[in-house]
């Protein structure tokens, strides 16, 4: 890059995130890409803890080491669709791709030198424009309570992330959800934006559009994403709802993206009512395989992570969230939506 001038931004729209932020802006303040080639763009949706204070003394960081400039800006729509829009007028013209993260995300020290390689090296091969390149994502460094261990062992099952397409697949190619995605900023300019409708699941909306107007996404193994899952039950249960409630919306907008799996949960219930009227003797039939399957995916998951309150905490998780998200599925078509409490 020349004239000093960024080329790529990290945007991080936040809210109440005091415990997580400041080591987030840390890892990217250690990044060995060229400081001058990297922004970075807090958009606080009006915290009322210390998320401000600890994004100053971050600010006040980065300068003393000469890393890349932070910059601090009021949300006033809140949201995140709205934070990214917001980010894409107030960034400089020089720049040309954005980084989505979080503020209770961290990233190693090579892992923006490294997207910027996977994207030139994914672009030169690619037959139609390239609009985003998703990432993995791991769990967050460090030592794990118990029940985030069992969120995780959730999460790293076949039962609660699908096939794995963000954490576990390992190699790089194309993919209609990047997660954590590096964007193109002028893709981004040409569908205008992200859908401020969507409070949850944004990101799929933008890639189904992104897709729908010839763009092509990726993914790559080459770097990661180190995220901080939710600690407590009662969040789990609310994400869970949250999630099924705005599939339901985007499955709405965009039909093709329908997956029968997620809707397994009410075709084995409704299959369950029917044994239950016609065939009672068959009416514990898929209850009982139910059960054993979460079973067997808690003494896997005890056995991987050495915690042995994951035989009974991650089978507990799966169950929540089965029901949590198939409950908001059907909530979604009921009724419109309206601003979650465990942002």
């Amino acid at each position: 890059m020349s004239d000093g001038q960024p080329l790529i931004a990290s945007v991080i729209p936040v809210f109440n995130e005091a415990s997580h932020i400041g080591e987030c802006l840390d890892s990217l303040i250690a990044q060995t890409l060229p400081a001058e080639q990297h922004i970075v763009l807090v958009l606080d949706g009006g915290s009322t803890d210390t998320t401000q204070v600890e994004v100053s003394k971050a600010i006040k960081r980065s300068k003393k080491v000469n890393g890349p400039v932070i910059e601090l800006h009021s949300n006033p729509q809140k949201y995140v669709a709205d934070a990214r829009n917001l980010a894409l007028s107030l960034l400089p013209d020089s720049v040309q791709f954005t980084v989505e993260l979080i503020g209770h995300s961290t990233v190693d020290a090579d892992h923006l030198e490294i997207r910027m390689e996977e994207w030139k090296r994914i672009e030169s091969s690619s037959t139609a424009p390239l609009a985003a390149v998703g990432t993995r994502v791991k769990p967050r460094k460090g030592d794990h309570g118990m029940v985030e261990s069992w969120i995780e062992g959730t999460l790293s099952s076949p039962l609660g992330s699908g096939s794995g397409q963000f954490d576990n697949f390992t190699a790089s190619g194309p993919t209609n959800t990047p997660a954590f995605a590096m964007h193109s900023r002028s893709a981004l300019e040409q569908i205008g934006g992200w859908d401020t409708t969507y409070i949850t699941s944004q990101d799929s909306d933008l890639s189904m559009r992104l897709i729908e107007a010839g763009f092509a996404l990726h993914r790559t193994p080459a770097t990661s994403v180190h995220m901080v899952k939710r600690s407590g039950l009662m969040k789990w249960w609310k994400m869970g709802h949250r999630y099924g409630f705005w599939r339901m919306k985007i499955l709405r907008k965009h039909p093709k993206r329908i997956s029968w799996r997620e809707f397994l949960p009410w075709f084995g219930l409704l299959a369950t009512l029917a044994f239950s009227f016609f065939q009672p003797t068959f009416a514990l039939l898929l209850p009982g395989c139910y059960a054993a399957v979460l079973l067997f995916e808690g003494v896997r998951c005890s056995l991987f992570s050495k915690h042995i309150s994951s035989l009974a905490g991650v089978p507990l998780c799966l169950f929540m969230l089965h029901s949590s998200f198939s409950i908001g599925l059907i909530d979604g078509l009921l009724r419109k939506g309206r601003a979650p409490k465990d942002r």
